[in-house]
């Protein structure tokens, strides 16, 4: 290379040269294209079960969700798991019952009722400010999902 390319040349020579190896691998644009598509689909697809379920056309009553298809991990079944055997807890209580950082716990709880929310129409676990059952803002599990 030092032969070849002069001196003050060689920074952009590389530049060039690496750009060009870029050009000729196949870029990930179509899958990238694949992966929204897919995502405004789910997308459309929840907003017409929430509208279906709000007209009272889709119910869920014979249909029950198995509460752990919305976990990514052993940590988010644990949750799960806590949350229907105590039928609700708060995020401190979770956290000293998992031994873990109540925030982590919160962020879980949070990406799994976003996560439900955008599939069922309705969420999985939601939190409730108030109190019920003897607790103040807890987070609690819908029971109608639930297969028994």
């Amino acid at each position: 290379m030092m032969l070849r390319v002069p001196e003050g040349e060689r920074s952009s020579f590389m530049r060039e040269a690496i750009i060009e190896k870029l050009q000729a691998i196949p870029r990930p644009d179509r899958v990238l294209e694949l992966q929204t598509r897919i995502d405004r689909m789910e997308e459309q697809m929840a907003q017409m079960k929430k509208h279906m379920i709000d007209l009272e056309l889709l119910t869920f009553e014979n249909e029950r969700v198995d509460p752990h298809a919305f976990c990514d991990d052993e940590l988010d079944r644990n949750i799960v798991d806590s949350l229907i055997h105590y039928k609700g807890a708060t995020t401190p209580e979770l956290a000293r019952y998992l031994e873990t950082n109540r925030w982590v716990v919160l962020n879980r709880l949070r990406r799994m009722q976003k996560k439900s929310e955008k599939q069922l129409g309705r969420p999985l676990v939601y939190y409730c400010p108030g109190e019920r059952s003897g607790k103040r803002k807890a987070w609690w599990i819908n029971e109608g999902f639930i297969e028994r």
